[in-house]
Parts: C-alpha cells; sequence; structure tokens
C-alpha cells in the first residue's frame, strides 16, 4: 500500500467530515474512518487476496458521499470511477421507503463490485457494533444487530478473518441485547 494513497483519502475525508461527530460520543468522526481503514488492514493481514489500495481508499472514503456534500462526480474526478463506483454502492439510497429496502439495495450494489467493497462493508459493521449510544432504545438496538447478521450472510466469503470477526461482534452484541 502506497502511504501517499492513503494520505491524500484520510486529508480528503478529514476535510469533508471535519464537524461531524461519532455517534453518541464527544469524537471527531476520523475516528470512526480510521477504525473502519485499520479492520480492512488486519483483514489483509490474514489474507492478502485483495487490492488494499483500493481497499484502503474506499474504507477512508465510505461516508463521504452518505454523511457529506460530497458528490460521486467529485470523487471521481479525485480518486477515479473504481472508488467512486465502490463509496457510491456503500452509499445508501434515500429514495427508498425503508431501511431495510435501503440496505437490500445496497448489499445487491456491494456485491456487483469488487471483493474490497464488501470488506470495506463488513469491515464498516465490526467498527458500528461497539456499545450502541445511550439514546438507542432496545428495538433499534436489536435491528441493527439484525441487520449486522444479514450483512454477514450477503457478504460471507469476503474475506475469512473478518467475516469471522463479524460474527463474533454479532455474538458479544447479542449478548449485551440480553443485559438490557
Amino acid at each position: 500500500m502506497t502511504q501517499e494513497l492513503y494520505q491524500k483519502a484520510i486529508k480528503f475525508a478529514g476535510e469533508k467530515h471535519s464537524k461531524q461527530k461519532v455517534p453518541g460520543t464527544n469524537a471527531n468522526y476520523l475516528l470512526h474512518i480510521s477504525n473502519v481503514a485499520m479492520e480492512v488492514l488486519f483483514g489483509y493481514n490474514f489474507d492478502p487476496s485483495f487490492d488494499i489500495d483500493f481497499a484502503i481508499q474506499t474504507a477512508i472514503l465510505h461516508d463521504t458521499i452518505e454523511d457529506t456534500d460530497t458528490s460521486v462526480e467529485e470523487i471521481k474526478q479525485i480518486f477515479g470511477e473504481p472508488i467512486a463506483k465502490a463509496v457510491q454502492a456503500l452509499t445508501k439510497n434515500e429514495e427508498l421507503p425503508s431501511k431495510e429496502e435501503k440496505m437490500m439495495d445496497s448489499l445487491i450494489r456491494i456485491n456487483k463490485l469488487q471483493k474490497e467493497v464488501g470488506i470495506v462493508k463488513i469491515a464498516d459493521r465490526i467498527t458500528n457494533l461497539q456499545t450502541p449510544p445511550e439514546h438507542w432504545t432496545k428495538n433499534k438496538i436489536i435491528k441493527y444487530c439484525e441487520e449486522a447478521k444479514l450483512i454477514s450472510s450477503h457478504l460471507k466469503n469476503k474475506n475469512e478473518y473478518l467475516n469471522k470477526r463479524l460474527q463474533s461482534k454479532i455474538e458479544e452484541y447479542e449478548q449485551m441485547i440480553k443485559t438490557l
């Protein structure tokens, strides 16, 4: 992996997400982005059968369209069409009526692209399966866990290490739900 690609992507994402916080915390959103990139790096460490440059850039940029004023065209101009398509696939289509339909649509689009895009989605959900924000209801927490299971089932065989890690995080989350 070239450090220049990482630095270019993290600078772009840092500027785009500069005012965003990790939900339920006072931490800058770059914490989430760096954790997703770290998960991808660990996945590569255990199975280097994917394009780490492509995966890391996608990981760093994965929320820029969904959470900022960034357009697909802007990412395409700066990072190229494959990265733009990957980030777009990881972005929920807000025109769809339900959260479930948005997730299924995204998973279908992800599975039409390179496996690195699925690897980023798995890494993203691993990172998000932390202690939920205090304002979440038990029902929302349960639905989030069910959504993680859906992601796991639709993106299996992308990376054995990350698939096992996601399954472990789901199991931890289920144990936490039992205590609520």
